[in-house]
């Protein structure tokens, strides 16, 4: 029912993104009285609803990952090999989305156009000291993603040092306030396709067909990113350090990727994930159950080297050419967020507000990928789910030699 429901809600993204570009071709400005309030609500909506959900999802789930598994030394080097491979997958995008700058030059005018970013303009020292609040309800009033997301981490891993009455108190709080936030954002996602349509119209309108050329150039840098992180760097980590061969492993995986990349769900696919590293690439029963679970919570590589590249591209969009701070913000951000957001409905839609807060970039921007954002969902799943597999596999191996 839920696969259901998303393909429907797909559907009408479609329907609107596509009524949108017929309605500015056919009445030009004249549409813009009636589709701008569209586009303001929805994006209204969204801005509503992104602090409360960071704060809620990744408290949630440290406390649960925290309580259930501990920092053991599996625990440490499970950690350690999410983060380095997200961060491979970032610097992936990002060089890619460097290299080639699909954004740039392209001819749509947005109704948002800010002067200035405070991230470009902000140096590297800033930013990683900016990360710490000095009062995490002002950078909560102010929309300052990042010092809230750091809050968040640091409340939920010290709520897990307390005595075990208080820690269930406090997370089935968040737990319970983290299902109620999931379901405002369902609605406010079923308000997409009117978004979508109010925004849509306005480029179209504004700014005729041109736009969607850097769109489809902006597909297909992502799809390339994907494929380097899938096809070299996770199988040159697991035949260096999980000392199995990648055609096997790839031959084993093939039913689990390929319901991946059907249904664009993590957990779905957990149990097809678990048998074939245990049974095909020999990964130990306690590794494959204690590190894919909590890869299907926190890592995602493929979604965060897809945050990447869209925000620099949306960014390029806006005629901004992103710092090495600034690209550094939008990288801690994405590796940051990525814990929880596994759970939440389009969680990429989400994390790319996240972003864009972060880095002070218009949400507007947002509608510009959501066309393609279902697509490229497939892709980086399956993303996601392999580089699970590679983990469970490489965690096995130095488990073996304790």
């Amino acid at each position: 029912m839920v696969e259901k429901r998303r393909f429907t809600l797909t559907i009408w993204i479609f329907a609107g993104f596509f009524t949108g570009i017929i309605a500015g071709a056919a009445f030009g400005e004249s549409a813009l009285p009636f589709t701008d309030p569209l586009a303001d609500i929805f994006l209204r909506l969204l801005r509503m609803a992104i602090l409360p959900l960071v704060i809620t999802s990744i408290i949630s789930s440290i406390i649960q990952v925290g309580s259930a598994y501990g920092l053991g030394r599996m625990g440490l080097r499970t950690f350690a090999y999410y983060l380095s491979t997200s961060i491979l997958a970032i610097l992936t995008g990002q060089i890619l989305v460097n290299i080639f700058k699909p954004g740039a030059g392209a001819n749509i005018i947005l109704e948002e156009n800010p002067g200035s970013i405070a991230a470009v303009e902000s140096t590297l020292g800033e930013i990683f000291l900016n990360i710490i609040p000095e009062n995490p309800f002002a950078a909560a009033a102010t929309g300052d993603v990042l010092p809230v997301i750091f809050f968040s981490i640091l409340f939920g891993l010290f709520v897990t040092q307390l005595k075990t009455d208080q820690r269930d108190l406090l997370g089935n709080f968040f737990e319970a306030a983290f299902e109620a936030m999931m379901k405002m954002v369902s609605f406010i996602i079923w308000t997409a396709p009117f978004g979508v349509f109010g925004i849509i119209t306005g480029i179209v309108a504004t700014s005729g067909f041109s736009a969607f050329k850097s769109l489809g150039f902006y597909f297909m840098i992502v799809l390339a990113g994907l494929a380097i992180h899938m096809f070299f760097t996770l199988p040159l980590l697991l035949w260096t350090l999980g000392r199995v061969n990648p055609l096997k492993h790839y031959k084993g995986m093939l039913p689990a990727l390929l319901t991946a990349f059907s249904t664009c769900s993590t957990i779905v696919t957990l149990p097809l994930t678990m048998k074939a590293v245990t049974e095909k690439s020999g990964a130990s029963k306690k590794a494959a159950g204690f590190v894919l679970p909590i890869g299907a919570t926190v890592n995602m590589d493929g979604t965060a080297l897809y945050e990447c590249v869209a925000a620099i591209f949306i960014a390029q969009v806006y005629g901004f050419d992103l710092s090495l701070g600034a690209q550094v913000t939008v990288a801690a951000t994405a590796v940051l967020a990525s814990i929880g957001a596994a759970s939440i409905p389009m969680s990429g839609m989400v994390m790319m507000s996240i972003i864009l807060g972060a880095v002070g970039l218009p949400l507007e921007g947002v509608a510009i990928i959501l066309a393609v954002d279902r697509i490229l969902d497939m892709f980086r799943t399956t993303a996601n789910v392999f580089s699970d597999s590679c983990g469970a596999v490489i965690i096995s191996r130095f488990s073996e030699k304790d």
